[in-house]
């Protein structure tokens, strides 16, 4: 009998057959998956290197006729992307902190605690993912404009920012899907010793979820620092000083020459592109944490 680890889609037979078809179709597909995501990325940072005429041209060249490095130090200087990228962390930073405090309870409490009518609030939150992006900009607008119950208006501050990004439906369900998988003996012995839920929590759950937290905060940090629609109408015009890097780099399009702004794009897409490449054994070995009990 085969050993198992033999067994394949294709058989070895079948494979040496055809071993050099294998390799033609597998490389042309690497080669077009990868220049279909390489593609724009370099077009971005190489128009930064173009001249003003050069970048807008078209159709565009492939390499820049003439190299002008210093289009990147005139736009970090004429955008001001060194104060852009102070706010952005800040709002991420802030958005995390939230995030880990009421997105790990929401799915402890849905996970653990169980109470009446979870289910059905988690499947309402669930369903949430399901709605565009653009649909919600009104409602969430409205609301932070005027605070139900304290009537606040938080247009123009980083709580407008903050408080649509807490309840993310996405980052609860990779929470609670985790939770669910940490064997209940744990939090049975937690109790038998006279641990509180809040205890377990703090004891006994958080300690075990690292790999989880670490992805939801990669995705919460990511999403804040990426995001332009919701910004976009609760800050652009209110306090340019604390404007995010997507409104920023929008509002100097209109007065700073493309190639400018396109090497701003590029160094304000550098930071995530370069967390991406560390953390992504992070991100996938904690999407895979908790998939299997046992």
């Amino acid at each position: 009998m085969a050993d198992s680890t033999d067994r394949s889609l294709i058989s070895a037979a079948q494979l040496n057959r055809h071993r050099i078809t294998y390799r033609v179709v597998l490389t042309l597909v690497v080669v077009i998956c990868t220049l279909v995501f390489i593609g724009p990325l370099y077009f971005l940072f190489s128009d930064g290197l173009k001249s003003t005429q050069e970048a807008v041209q078209v159709p565009p060249t492939i390499i820049p006729a003439h190299v002008h490095p210093g289009s990147y130090t005139a736009a970090w200087s004429r955008v001001g992307l060194g104060r852009l990228l102070v706010n952005t962390l800040y709002y991420a930073f802030g958005a995390l902190a939230l995030q880990l405090v009421f997105d790990v309870a929401a799915a402890y409490s849905l996970s653990r605690l169980r109470p009446v009518l979870g289910n059905v609030i988690f499947a309402l939150m669930l369903a949430t993912l399901m709605i565009p992006a653009t649909v919600l900009v009104v409602p969430q607008y409205v609301t932070v404009s005027d605070l139900p119950l304290l009537h606040l208006n938080l247009i123009g501050s980083p709580e407008a920012i903050w408080l649509p990004s807490v309840a993310n439906a996405f980052n609860i369900f990779l929470l609670k899907r985790f939770f669910d998988s940490i064997p209940r003996e744990l939090l049975d012995a937690a109790a038998i010793d006279g641990a509180s839920p809040l205890r377990a929590l703090r004891s006994v759950v958080l300690p075990i979820s690292r790999p989880i937290i670490g992805v939801v905060s990669i995705f919460a940090l990511v999403a804040t620092w990426k995001d332009f629609l919701w910004p976009l109408p609760v800050e652009y015009g209110y306090n340019p000083s604390r404007e995010t890097l997507t409104v920023g780099i929008f509002e100097a399009a209109s007065t700073t020459p493309q190639n400018l702004v396109l090497a701003a794009s590029a160094m304000a897409a550098v930071p995530t592109l370069v967390f991406f490449l560390v953390f992504q054994r992070n991100i996938l070995s904690g999407l895979t944490a908790g998939s299997l009990k046992g």
